[in-house]
C-alpha cells in the first residue's frame, strides 16, 4: 500500500498511508495530511490514486509543490521520490509498485511465485541482513550505529547530500536522492542506480564517514 512519510529537518514526524483515491494534504485541519506551518497553503495539493498510480497535483498554493526539487502542477509519482512542500520533505513509497518493476528487470515474472522460498534457502544473507546497521565514524556521532530496521532509511543532509539504503531480499543497497555533492561508496561515487552493499563497505556523505555492517 502506498504511503507518505512526512519528514523535517531530517526528523520523521508522521507516516501516512494512502488508502483513498483523493487524498489531500495542507494546512486547515479538515486536510488528509495536515502540515500545521505558515508555508504551507490551506488547501496545499492532493494525492490522487488509480489503481497502483499515484498523481501529487498542486492546488495552486502559494509556495508551491516541488518533487524531486522541481516544481509540478501534476506528476505522477515513483517510488522513494521526494516531494518538497515549504521546509517538509514527504518521501513517496511504493513498495508494490517497486517489487512488480523489480520483477519486470529480472525478467522472471512466470517463476515469480516459486522464487520466495527457493530464494530463502540458500541466501543466508538474507535472514542476516535483518541485523544490518549503519557505524558513524567521523563527526559529532562518531561510534553511534543506526539499525536499517526499515525498508528505506536515509541518511545524510538534506539539500547537501542524501542517500537512501533499502533492505531487499537479498540484502540491502544503496543510491544517492539528492543534494549537489555524490556519496562515494568504498572511494567510488555512488549514483541514483542502486548498488549492493556488503559488509564492512565505508560510505562517506557529507563529509561523514560511516560503515555498513551485518551483526
Amino acid at each position: 500500500m502506498p504511503k507518505m512519510i512526512v519528514s523535517i529537518d531530517g526528523v520523521v514526524i508522521k507516516e501516512v498511508q494512502l488508502t483513498k483515491d483523493r487524498t489531500t494534504l495542507g494546512r486547515r485541519p479538515y486536510n488528509d495530511i495536515v502540515i500545521d506551518n505558515l508555508a504551507v497553503s490551506g488547501e496545499h495539493a492532493v494525492l490522487q490514486m488509480t489503481g497502483n498510480e499515484v498523481y501529487m497535483e498542486d492546488l495552486n498554493s502559494t509556495n508551491g509543490t516541488y518533487v524531486n526539487g522541481k516544481a509540478v502542477k501534476k506528476q505522477l509519482l515513483q517510488n522513494n521520490d521526494t516531494v518538497e512542500i515549504g521546509k517538509y520533505k514527504i518521501k513517496y513509497m511504493n513498495e508494490a509498485a517497486a517489487a512488480t518493476f523489480d520483477k519486470t528487470m529480472v525478467m522472471k515474472a512466470g517463476a515469480i511465485s516459486a522464487a520466495p522460498p527457493q530464494a530463502t534457502a540458500p541466501a543466508m544473507s538474507s535472514g542476516e541482513s535483518n541485523n544490518a546497521a549503519i557505524k558513524v565514524l567521523s563527526g559529532a556521532a562518531a561510534g553511534r550505529e543506526v539499525p536499517l530496521v526499515k525498508v528505506v532509511t536515509t541518511i545524510g543532509k538534506p539539500g547537501v547530500a542524501v542517500a537512501a539504503i533499502t533492505k531487499r531480499q537479498h540484502g540491502y543497497v544503496v543510491a544517492h536522492v539528492e543534494g549537489g555533492s555524490k556519496p562515494t561508496l568504498n572511494g567510488s561515487p555512488i549514483g541514483a542506480e542502486p548498488v549492493a552493499l556488503k559488509n564492512g563497505d565505508l560510505l562517506e556523505l557529507a563529509g561523514t564517514q560511516m560503515q555498513f555492517v551485518q551483526h
